[in-house]
C-alpha cells in the first residue's frame, strides 16, 4: 500500500513542479534607514523587522528570527538542533562567538558506529535514527545571547514563533520540493508523518499551511521555563526517552549537561577590511579568512568576474584550503589546532606560490600551517543604524535532520553525529562531550575605518565557506551592490574531485576551464546546493541598509 501511494504521491509531485517556476530572482532585496533582516524566509524576517519596530536590539530581533526561522523552515533547523552566532554590539569593545553546536554523548567513543568493509557506517546509522543525534545546543544558545546581550524578555521574541506554529506555516514551492524530495524519509518518520503529510501519506499542496500545534506548546513551554524546558523535566524526558528508542545513548546527564560556550572570534582582513567569524568547532571561519588571503594574492578585479582565469585560481584555492580541512580541524576543546597559521598572510602567499596560473594542480597536500603558529541549515543576518550586528547560521543537518521526531513535542532532532569522522585516529573523531566539525561561518566585515560595513553567511554543508568568501570578493573586488553579489553564479571544488559550476558561466569561461585542464560539473543555473546567503550591509556615506537575500532558497530581506 505504502508504495502505490508512494508512485500516486511522485506523479502529483512531478506535474506540480513541472508546471511552476520557483524561482523569484527580483524583489528579495530591502533596504531600510533603522535596521534590516535578512533570513531564508520572509516572514521570519518580518518577525525580526518588528522586534525592531518595539525597541529591541539586534540580538533581540536576531533571537526572535531564529525561533521563527526553526518554525517556518522546519526541515532545516529548530529547537533539536544547534549552530553559531557572532555579536558585535556597538557598546562592545570585542565582539564574542557564542557556540551553541551538538555534542557527542558521554557514552560514545571513537568505535561509536559499526562500519563496513568500506568504513561507511551500516544502515546509514549516522544519519538516521538515534546513533545521529548529538546533544543539542540550540535553545541553551539563543537563550543565553538574549539574557546577556538582548533587552526584551523569552516571551517578547518566542510569542511570533508561537504564533506561526499555531497559525500554520506557508507551503511554498520550495518547502513543496523539499517534502517531496524527502518523501520516504518523512514516511519513515513515526511520530512526523502526521505532522508534514495529510491523511494518506499525500504532500501538502504549494498555498496550504501545515499547523504546528505540538511545537507551539513546546515553545510556550521555553517561555515559561527557559532552558529547563529542553534540559530538564519531562520534554527532556521525552527526548531521551526517542532518541534511546531509537537506538542512541543520550541521557538525561547529558542534556543537563549542556555548556553554551563563548569564544573569542578568528580574525582576519582582506584588502583592508577586517573579517571576524567563528573559530572551531567550526571549520568555517578560519577557511573563509584561509580562502580571502590566498585570493589577496591575485589580482581578481581586474582578472574580470567569473571569467576562466578568476574561477581557476578560485578553484585552485580551494583545494588547497579543503586539504588544511581535512587534516588539521576539530573541536580545539579535543584538539591543538594551528589557527595562527592557517589564518596567517605568510601562511596563505606559500599556499598562492604553488598555484599555476595556466593548468590545474593533480594532487593537493596539506600545507604546514604550525611554522606560522606563535605559541541543509539556515542563517540570518541583523543589522541596525546602531551599527549592532548579528549573524546566525544554525541547522539539524540534514533535512529533516535524523528523521526522529519527540512525540506530542514536534521537535525534529539532528543527525550532526555524522559530521564526525566515523573511524577513530582523526582530529575529528567521536569523543564523549566534543562537537563535530562544522563548515558554519557566520560573518561580520568591518571597514578600514573601523566602522560596521556587512554581516553575511549562508547554509550549504561544505559549500558555506566558498559561497561567503565568493560572496565577500563579488562585492569588494568586483563593486557589487550585496544582492548582486548574491546571484552572481558560483564554483566549488574540493580537495579532490570534479570543479562545479553555476550554469550561467559563459561558455567562452568553460571552454577555456577545459581547455586549462579541469573537469567540471554544470549544474542549474541557481542551485540550492551552493547555498543561500542571506547578507546587510551598511552603507555609511548615505546612511542606509541594504539587505540581501537568495533566490536558491526562499530568501528574504525585510528593513524599516
Amino acid at each position: 500500500m505504502r508504495k502505490s501511494v508512494f508512485v500516486l504521491v511522485a506523479i502529483l509531485i512531478a506535474g506540480t513542479v513541472l508546471a511552476s517556476n520557483p524561482l523569484n530572482l527580483y524583489g528579495r532585496d530591502a533596504e531600510g534607514r533603522n535596521g534590516v533582516v535578512a533570513a531564508a524566509k520572509p516572514e521570519a524576517s518580518e518577525v525580526g523587522v518588528k522586534i525592531l519596530e518595539m525597541g529591541g536590539n539586534a540580538v533581540d530581533a536576531a533571537i526572535a528570527t531564529a525561533f521563527a526561522i526553526g518554525v517556518l523552515e522546519p526541515n532545516a533547523s529548530g529547537i533539536g538542533g544547534g549552530g553559531f552566532m557572532i555579536i558585535k554590539l556597538a557598546d562592545m569593545d570585542e565582539p564574542v562567538v557564542i557556540d551553541f553546536r551538538e555534542t557527542a554523548p558521554n557514552s560514545t567513543s571513537p568505535t561509536f558506529f559499526n562500519l563496513d568493509e568500506n568504513n561507511r557506517p551500516v544502515n546509514y546509522e549516522s544519519v538516521i535514527g538515534g546513533k545521529a543525534i548529538g546533544v543539542p545546543g540550540e535553545v541553551a544558545g539563543l537563550l543565553y545571547a538574549l539574557e546577556n546581550y538582548g533587552t526584551l524578555s523569552r516571551k517578547e521574541v518566542i510569542q511570533p514563533a508561537i504564533d506561526w506554529a499555531e497559525k500554520g506555516i506557508p507551503v511554498t514551492v520550495n518547502l513543496f520540493s523539499i517534502i517531496s524530495d524527502n518523501y520516504e524519509k518523512i514516511m519513515m518518520m513515526e511520530n512526523g508523518v502526521d505532522l508534514y503529510l495529510k491523511y494518506g501519506g499525500i504532500p501538502y499542496e504549494v498555498g496550504e499551511t501545515i499547523v504546528l500545534k505540538d511545537l507551539a506548546n513546546t515553545l510556550r513551554s521555553i517561555v515559561e521555563n527557559g532552558k529547563d524546558a529542553i534540559y530538564s523535566g519531562e520534554i527532556a524526558e521525552k527526548i531521551v526517552g526517542e532518541v534511546q528508542k531509537r537506538g542512541g545513548v543520550m541521557t538525561m546527564d547529558d542534556l543537563a549537561n549542556y555548556e553554551v560556550k563563548v569564544r573569542k572570534p578568528v580574525v582576519g582582513t582582506y584588502r583592508g577590511y577586517t573579517i571576524l567569524s567563528v573559530p572551531p568547532a567550526s571549520s568555517g571561519g578560519t577557511h573563509v579568512i584561509e580562502l580571502l588571503n590566498i585570493m589577496e594574492n591575485f589580482d581578481v578585479g581586474s582578472m574580470g568576474d567569473n571569467t576562466a582565469e578568476t574561477i581557476h585560481i578560485w578553484s585552485e584555492a580551494m583545494k588547497l584550503i579543503f586539504a588544511d580541512r581535512s587534516r588539521y580541524m576539530a573541536d580545539t576543546d579535543f584538539v591543538d589546532v594551528p589557527l595562527e597559521g592557517l589564518t596567517s598572510k605568510d601562511y596563505a602567499r606559500t599556499l598562492a606560490e604553488k598555484i599555476d596560473k595556466r593548468i590545474p594542480l593533480e594532487f593537493v597536500e596539506p600545507g604546514d600551517p604550525w611554522k606560522f603558529e606563535s605559541g541543509s541549515t539556515t542563517h540570518l543576518s541583523v543589522m541596525d543604524k546602531e551599527g549592532n550586528m548579528v549573524a546566525m547560521t544554525k541547522s539539524i543537518n540534514y533535512f529533516f535532520g535524523s528523521g526522529v521526531v519527540v512525540p506530542t513535542t514536534g521537535i525534529i532532532l539532528n543527525n550532526h553525529m555524522d559530521d564526525f569522522v566515523k573511524t577513530p585516529g582523526s582530529a575529528n573523531s567521536v569523543e564523549p562531550g566534543k562537537r563535530p566539525l562544522s563548515s558554519m561561518s557566520p560573518t561580520l566585515v568591518i571597514d578600514p575605518e573601523g566602522e560596521p560595513y556587512m554581516t553575511i553567511g549562508a547554509p550549504g554543508g561544505t559549500r558555506i565557506i566558498t559561497t561567503v568568501a565568493q560572496t565577500i570578493s563579488n562585492i569588494i573586488d568586483h563593486g557589487m551592490t550585496v544582492q548582486q553579489a548574491i546571484l552572481a553564479p558560483r564554483v566549488f571544488r574540493m580537495q579532490t574531485g570534479p570543479m562545479s559550476i553555476e550554469g550561467r558561466i559563459s561558455i567562452n569561461a568553460y571552454n577555456r576551464l577545459i581547455e586549462m585542464g579541469h573537469e567540471i560539473t554544470v549544474r542549474n543555473d541557481y542551485d540550492p546546493y551552493f547555498g543561500g546567503v542571506h547578507a546587510v550591509l551598511f552603507n555609511k556615506d548615505i546612511g542606509i541598509l541594504f539587505g540581501g537575500a537568495d533566490p536558491r532558497r526562499d530568501g528574504q530581506a525585510v528593513g524599516y
